[in-house]
C-alpha cells in the first residue's frame, strides 16, 4: 500500500500493519481512531504495551504466560500433576480452562511443526516435556494440538515419540472442526472433547501378558 500521509502517523500505520490480521486498511483505521481518542485512554494503551514487554515471560515449568517464574496452574496445588495437557500456545490454556472440564497441568510447545515455516521438532519445547516425563510421576499426556495439518503432525510425532514411555498417550476426540483452532472453539465443544480423548500409543505388554 502506498504510503499517503508523512512523519509519526504514517509510522504508525505501518508498525500496525505488520500485526497478524491487521491489513492496511484496518491499521488506517486504528490509527485514525488513535488519533481521535482522548490522550489519556492512548497513554494507558502504550502504558499498557511497555508493561507487557517488561514484565511478562513464560512459566519455567509449563510455558504459560505469567509475571512470576512459575504460572498460577504450575503452582495451584489443586490441580492434578499426574496429568499433563500439551498445547501449542499459551492462548490455549485459556480456551480449556473455561470449559472446567480439565484440572491437570499443562505444557506449551511453543508452535505445532511446519517444514515450510522452518519449524521442526528441535524449535519446539519438547524436550523440556520430556524430562518433565522422567520424574515418573506423570499418569497421562493429552495432545491438545489444533486439529489442523500442523497440529496433527505435531501430534502424531510425539505420539510416536513419547511410544517407548511407560505413559499413555491420548489425543483429544472429534467434535473439534478440522481446520480450526482450540482459541476459537466453543466451552461444549472443548469439554466433550475432553471426555471422549482417545489413547494415540498402545499399552505396553505386562509380564503377566507375555
Amino acid at each position: 500500500m502506498t504510503s499517503v500521509y508523512d512523519g509519526a502517523l504514517q509510522d504508525l500505520i505501518d508498525e500496525l500493519g505488520r500485526l497478524p490480521g491487521v491489513g492496511p486498511k484496518s491499521a488506517q483505521r486504528i490509527a485514525f481512531h488513535v488519533m481521535a481518542a482522548p490522550r489519556d485512554d492512548m497513554e494507558r494503551l502504550a502504558g499498557a504495551l511497555v508493561a507487557v514487554k517488561q514484565r511478562v515471560n513464560y512459566c519455567e515449568t509449563c510455558g504459560n504466560v505469567t509475571e512470576s517464574p512459575q504460572c498460577r496452574v504450575c503452582t495451584d496445588p489443586r490441580r492434578d500433576g499426574r496429568v499433563i495437557c500439551v498445547v501449542e500456545e499459551p492462548k490455549d490454556i485459556m480456551a480449556i480452562e473455561r470449559t472446567r472440564e480439565y484440572r491437570g497441568v499443562y505444557h506449551v510447545l511453543g508452535g505445532a511443526i511446519n517444514p515450510i515455516n522452518g519449524i521442526g521438532p528441535d524449535q519446539l519445547r519438547i524436550r523440556e516435556l520430556l524430562g518433565r516425563l522422567g520424574s515418573g510421576e506423570v499418569e497421562e499426556v493429552i495432545l491438545a494440538t489444533n486439529p489442523n495439518i500442523e497440529g496433527e503432525a505435531t501430534a502424531s510425532y510425539l505420539a510416536r515419540m513419547l511410544g517407548s514411555m511407560e505413559v499413555p498417550v491420548s489425543r483429544l476426540a472429534s467434535g473439534l472442526p478440522v481446520g480450526g483452532d482450540l482459541e476459537y472453539a466453543d466451552e461444549i465443544t472443548l469439554g466433550r472433547a475432553f471426555e471422549g480423548r482417545r489413547r494415540v500409543n498402545p499399552p505396553r505388554p505386562t509380564a503377566t501378558d507375555a
